[in-house]
Parts: structure tokens; sequence; C-alpha cells
């Protein structure tokens, strides 16, 4: 398990100067290159009333490919990410 603090005035600084980053309520775009998107939304599954996060790659508004998280393990994951980056000098 990653043990790296992030704060959130980090995390809005990095997202602000990235580019190709963009994001509004529940909802963030990383553009990847030759017309391919990772998106991140929160959606709610009316089947099981349960949020959940949404991880996407999508190209011309079609996603492709999906993952989806359980809202409690989101911020691991991404500080799972950030170590991994890190540690890889990514």
């Amino acid at each position: 398990m990653a043990k790296r603090k992030v704060t959130e005035e980090s995390v809005e600084e990095q997202v602000d100067e990235s580019e190709g980053v963009s994001s509004g309520d529940g909802y963030v775009e990383i553009k990847m290159g030759g017309g391919w998107y990772m998106t991140i939304s929160l959606a709610h599954s009316e089947r099981f009333e349960k949020e959940y996060v949404e991880l996407a790659k999508e190209r011309g508004g079609m996603k492709k490919s999906r993952f989806n998280l359980n809202p409690s393990h989101v911020r691991m994951l991404g500080e799972a990410l950030i170590k991994f980056a890190d540690d890889n000098g990514l």
C-alpha cells in the first residue's frame, strides 16, 4: 500500500499545469494522443443503488474499454500510481 500523502492543492496544481487535462464536477478527461482520451467519472448503478468510479478509454465519443472502481479505493489507486511513477522515473 502506498503511504505518500497527496494534498488536494498539489493535485489541483498538477492538473492545471498539465496539457490535455480537463475536468469538471465528477468528470476528468485526459488526452492521450491519437484521438484517445482517458476518462474518469462518477457513476451510479440503478440496479445496485451504489456509486462507483468509472475509468474508461474513449475515442470519438465511444467508450472502448471500462473499469469500475469502488469509490473507497480511488485515493489508494492514485497514491499507488504516483509511487509507481516516482519509483520508475516516469
